[in-house]
């Protein structure tokens, strides 16, 4: 009797992948349709069309487009509009520069700082706590109802997001290029150009995305503090004397603006970060 077996080993399945897709399924989405971007709201102003001139809602609530179109021509034509939006563009333009380089500096410090990070990013995490709205009666006490309130706290709004998603960005640096730059003795400066700014780009063009609309988002608000005029002025007076029409010229105006910049900084996004593969491009 012995222990060896002479029997043949049993016969293993072939090798099966590790899924049970089937293969030559796509998984890519398919190139973008020219245009695509704008199917929704065009589907929505084509709504709002059935619904007035079905008369589903109240044209005394709701405006049909056209009145709508006539409130423009007849702001346009006068002047009034292109006044109102001009103020409004300065003014969200000037707390969008000081709420990126505030927002872009701190998330640096922090990031690639420990005493900068205890001193920064506690503070920053107790205003994200706090809306903009709670502070501006404190904003008012300490610097007025004129401009510099109102770009304050466009400044803020724009502020927190870039710092947020700059940081992370920042924090998540994998730690070998950072070994890989101490290694070849890169400077500080070098290592900022080269290693620094180029991890942070996507988290801040992230940022830079939720920035621009909190910027117009701020915008209604202060606009509607003892200003004189902008968008948000010219939707108070409106409301005031019942003129539906222009209110709703107002809010499109703002989204008009906060679409055009939010495909501005994509647009921006996608030619500075073309060496990255991702579904965007």
């Amino acid at each position: 009797m012995t222990l060896v077996s002479y029997s043949n080993p049993p016969v293993r399945p072939a090798n099966k992948p590790a899924n049970d897709a089937p293969s030559g399924v796509r998984l890519l989405p398919k190139h973008s349709i020219p245009g695509q971007r704008i199917l929704g709201p065009a589907l929505v102003l084509l709504l709002w069309y059935v619904a007035t001139a079905l008369q589903w809602v109240s044209p005394a609530k709701v405006p049909g487009p056209w009145a709508v179109t006539d409130a423009f021509v007849e702001l346009a034509s006068n002047g009034v509009l292109a006044g109102d939006m001009l103020m409004s563009l300065q003014r969200a333009a000037i707390g969008l520069s000081i709420g990126v380089s505030l927002g872009f500096i701190f998330a640096v410090i922090a990031g690639l700082s420990r005493t900068g990070d205890s001193l920064i990013d506690g503070n920053i995490q107790v205003k994200r706590a706090i809306p903009n709205l709670a502070l501006i009666p404190l904003f008012i006490i300490w610097l007025g109802i004129g401009e510099t309130m109102k770009v304050m706290v466009i400044a803020l709004g724009v502020m927190v997001p870039i710092y947020i998603n700059t940081h992370a960005a920042l924090r998540s640096i994998d730690r070998r290029y950072v070994e890989l730059g101490q290694t070849v003795s890169l400077t500080k400066k070098r290592f900022i150009r080269e290693i620094v700014i180029p991890a942070s780009l996507p988290g801040f063009f992230t940022g830079l995305r939720l920035g621009v609309t909190g910027a117009w988002t701020a915008l209604v608000v202060v606009e509607t503090i003892n200003a004189t005029s902008g968008i948000g002025y010219m939707i108070s007076q409106a409301r005031t004397y019942g003129q539906t029409e222009v209110v709703l010229l107002g809010l499109i105006v703002y989204g008009v603006l906060g679409f055009s910049s939010d495909a501005a900084v994509r647009s921006v996004e996608r030619r500075v970060l073309s060496w990255r593969q991702s579904l965007e491009q």
